[in-house]
Order: C-alpha cells, then sequence, then structure tokens
C-alpha cells in the first residue's frame, strides 16, 4: 500500500483516497469506526456544452492554486505494437502550437512564477501547472490552446523519441528491480495492456511515426474526454466563467470512447527469473486482484497495511526487525484503477541472504494470517495509521487534486470521500477473507532477480511496481 498510500493518501496508483482538510468533520456511522474521522470533500462540478467535466475545491490557505487537465488515455489505450505512444504524446505536447511556439509555454509560466509538467499511467494522462492565484486564467488559457492546437513536426520526433529511449534505460534497464517489475507485470497479465509498460516496449519506441501520434491526439484529446481539476484559493464561479471562456468554444465532437479489456482468470502459478548485474537478488509477487470498484477492495486496502504497509506491518516486523533476512519489505495494491489490477508480495534479501529465504517467509507470514487471523488492536492500529497519513497528506493542493483526478479518470471523484468510511467498515475477518481468496498459489505469479555480480558501474536501485511516468516539460 505504501506507493498506493503515497499517492492516495494512492494513485495505481501502484494510494489510497482520503478527505479534505477543509472545515469541520463528522464521525462515519460505520462499523468499529465511531470516532473516526472524516473531513467531507466541498466540491463543485460543472459539465461545459461540449462535455468538458470540472471538479473544483477550494482551500484559501495559500494565495495559489493547482491546475490540472486529465485525459481518459493512457498506456491501456494504446494499439498493438505502438505501445508507449501515449507517454511520447505527453512530450510533444511540449513542443509548441499554432499559437505559442517550442518552449514559450514552458517559459511563461516560468515568467510567471509558476511551475508545470504532466505524468502518464496506465490509465490516464495528466498536465498540470502551480501557479499565484491571480495567475488561473493564464494556465486556463495554456492549457485550452494546447488541447486542439498542437503542433506536431518530424523534426522533434525523433529527439524526443531518443530522450524517451534514455529515459527508459535509467528507469528499467539500468535499474535491476524495474526490469523485474516489467517482466513480472508482462508474465501476470496474458490478454490485458496493464502487461505493458508505460514507457513502452524498447522495439515499440522506434516503429511509431508522427501520424500515429496525430491520430492518437484527435482521437482522445478532446472536450469529451478531458477533466479539469483545480484545487486552492479561487472564487468557483469566476473559474467556471473563464473555463467556458477558454474551453467552452472547443467544438463537441463524438468519442470513440476506450477499448474495452479483461483478463482471464489465472489457474496456474507462474514463475520467472530476470538476471540482471547487481548487488543483491530480489523476489516479488503478484496476485490478480479487484479495484474499487468491488466490495472487496477496501478489505485488500487493510490487508495491503497490515500485511506490509511500513514498518509496523508485518512482514517488516518478521523479516527486516527479527530474522534479519531483508533489508526491505512490503505489500501493494492498487485501489484506484480503471481495471482491476494486482496485489504484490516484495522483499530485497540482506546480504548474505537468498530470494528462495525471504520468498518462504513472506509466505509464511501469509499463511499465519490466513490461520490465526488479525486481532482487533493491529487492524484498528492499521486503520489509525492510514487515517493520520490521510489526513496530514490534505495539506497539499497538488496532493488533492491528484486524488480528485485519478478518481475521476477511474469511475468516480466521490469514491475519495468515502475511502475512509469504507475501511472502517471492514473487520479483521475480511482481511482474512480475502487474503484466503486473492494471495492463493494458483492466482500468483513470481518473479526472482537472479544478482549477476556487476562488472563496471553499480547499477541504479529502485523500480518497484510503479503506476506512473512523469516528465515531458521543460
Amino acid at each position: 500500500m505504501r506507493r498506493i498510500a503515497a499517492i492516495i493518501i494512492a494513485l495505481g496508483m501502484s494510494v489510497a483516497p482520503a478527505a479534505t482538510a477543509i472545515g469541520g468533520g463528522e464521525p462515519p456511522r460505520g462499523k468499529g469506526a465511531s470516532d473516526l474521522l472524516r473531513v467531507p470533500w466541498k466540491v463543485a462540478e460543472h459539465t461545459l456544452p461540449n462535455g468538458m467535466r470540472a471538479l473544483l475545491l477550494q482551500d484559501r490557505r495559500a494565495p495559489s492554486i493547482v491546475f490540472q487537465v486529465w485525459y481518459g488515455v493512457g498506456s491501456r489505450d494504446e494499439p498493438k505494437g505502438k505501445t508507449g505512444i501515449a507517454h511520447m504524446l505527453e512530450h510533444m505536447m511540449f513542443r509548441g502550437t499554432k499559437k505559442y511556439g517550442p518552449k514559450e509555454f514552458s517559459n511563461i509560466v516560468k515568467r510567471n512564477g509558476g511551475s508545470h509538467n504532466a505524468f502518464t499511467s496506465f490509465d490516464y494522462t495528466a498536465y498540470y501547472e502551480k501557479i499565484a492565484s491571480d495567475r488561473l486564467e493564464l494556465v486556463i488559457e495554456l492549457e485550452a490552446d494546447r488541447m486542439v492546437n498542437i503542433v506536431l513536426r518530424e523534426e522533434d520526433l525523433e529527439p524526443e523519441r531518443n530522450v524517451v529511449i534514455e529515459e527508459r534505460r535509467m528507469r528499467t534497464e539500468d535499474r535491476p528491480t524495474g526490469a523485474l517489475f516489467e517482466k513480472l507485470r508482462a508474465t501476470a497479465y496474458k490478454s490485458h495492456a496493464y502487461g505493458n509498460p508505460i514507457i513502452g516496449w524498447p522495439q515499440d519506441l522506434r516503429a511509431y511515426t508522427l501520424e500515429d501520434l496525430r491520430a492518437f491526439y484527435k482521437r482522445y484529446y478532446k472536450p469529451s474526454n478531458a477533466i479539469a481539476v483545480i484545487v486552492g484559493d479561487f472564487e468557483v464561479n469566476n473559474a467556471i466563467r473563464l473555463l467556458e471562456k477558454h474551453f467552452g468554444p472547443i467544438p463537441s465532437t463524438p468519442f470513440e470512447g476506450r477499448p474495452k479489456m479483461s483478463e482471464p482468470p489465472q489457474t496456474a502459478q507462474r514463475r520467472l527469473s530476470v538476471k540482471r548485474e547487481a548487488q543483491l537478488p530480489y523476489i516479488a509477487m503478484a496476485h490478480h486482484t479487484p479495484n474499487w470498484k468491488d466490495k472487496d477492495a477496501p478489505a485488500l486496502a487493510m490487508l495491503e497495511s497490515i500485511l506490509g504497509g511500513g514498518e509496523t506491518s508485518r512482514l517488516h516486523q518478521r523479516l527486516v526487525r527479527k530474522d534479519a533476512i531483508a533489508l526491505g519489505a512490503g505489500a501493494d495494491y492498487t485501489f484506484i484503477s480503471l481495471d482491476p489490477s494486482l496485489f504484490y508480495l516484495y522483499g530485497q534479501p540482506a546480504p548474505g541472504k537468498k530470494a528462495e529465504e525471504v520468498e518462504k517467509a513472506i509466505l509464511e507470514e501469509v499463511d499465519h494470517l490466513i490461520k490465526n487471523g488479525v486481532t482487533r488492536e493491529e487492524f484498528d492500529r492499521a486503520l489509525r495509521s492510514i487515517e493520520a497519513r490521510t489526513i496530514f497528506s490534505m495539506d497539499s493542493h497538488f496532493f488533492r487534486a491528484m486524488l480528485l483526478g485519478r478518481a475521476a479518470v477511474a469511475g468516480d471523484w466521490r469514491l475519495v470521500d468515502d475511502y475512509l468510511p469504507q475501511l472502517a467498515r471492514v473487520t479483521p475477518g475480511d482481511v482474512v477473507r480475502v487474503a484466503k481468496k486473492y494471495l492463493r498459489q494458483n492466482n500468483r505469479t513470481t518473479a526472482t532477480l537472479v544478482a549477476i555480480p556487476p562488472k563496471g558501474k553499480r547499477p541504479r536501485i529502485g523500480g518497484g511496481p510503479s503506476g506512473q511516468i512523469s516528465g515531458g516539460g521543460q
């Protein structure tokens, strides 16, 4: 849950949705949650005549705003043989429009004291600016312009393609665990596009043309597939007026919709090994699980926290503190996603220890939880930890905008408001039930990093089950 919680409390977004720190709170009426803090989201919604949606959340504590535009397109939507094109288009969106030449967008934002960038994930591509409140119209106008007026030039494609290829080399090929998780996903998924890396497969990065990018842009970059999110110090009515002024004139065109896809049930354990120059081995396991739309999702989020969500979790306490066989161990579950995703268990063996020892200990802890259950004290401690991280994270305008955008793209922004109450309605028995249901052997794909002694420079560390790639801004 640590990556998910780091993005929601995520977003895979692999991240646990939460509540805004505006105003007072009231306790939910859920089981075992009589004193759980719930601060409601006070979000204003607006839909433009051309189909573009807007979510607006006031926070007057600082004279700044975060403005984001989310498009319902990510790596899951890419045509076969053109993986990485969503991320490549994100890079090309900074290469200029009919109105603003190359680098002008960036220079304008910087001259006005702001910052900007973009990120691509499996389910979405989003662009953002962080700037003073009185510059809201400026950034709205800039984003509206590049929604329809982007200029894609052949002379820009090759340099940007080389940037992405180098980015892939740094993130994956030079990071042993990055390569491990990439191959783990590709093995766990046999049908769904979640098995493809967001940045794309190496053979595909050279395959698509400028016309491919234009077709992708034309299909997905339109008002009816976009959501504007504004968080910060602004007047709602004025923000709506500015959105209508700049995005409103963009013609409404039919949206073909996103590809529908599914993954057949896994019926047998899968195993793979990846050999890389590395200082230490690594072990990671992936299990197919439902997302937020399923009744089991809140229990899976609690399982993630109890089993592997931080230093008080069972995996860390057993493998790192007690047995000292691992430098780190944890779990990761993507609560917010468009389609069902994966529940990860992973560990980094300590020097002199083997991946097999860590794998054995992780599975022993899973079995122990299933056989002996979860105590109410342990459950409440995990719930309070999630609550605390959630509330403290609400100090960030950007963070709250991220939560709203991710949830809206996944299906409903309101799920961030009900997240903590959903967790509070889970019981310790529910946690045991979902562990038994989903963390079973025939639903597991296990990847082992076989460390080969480095010959030259030390390989990069890091690169876990990432669900998002940032970059593209200049």
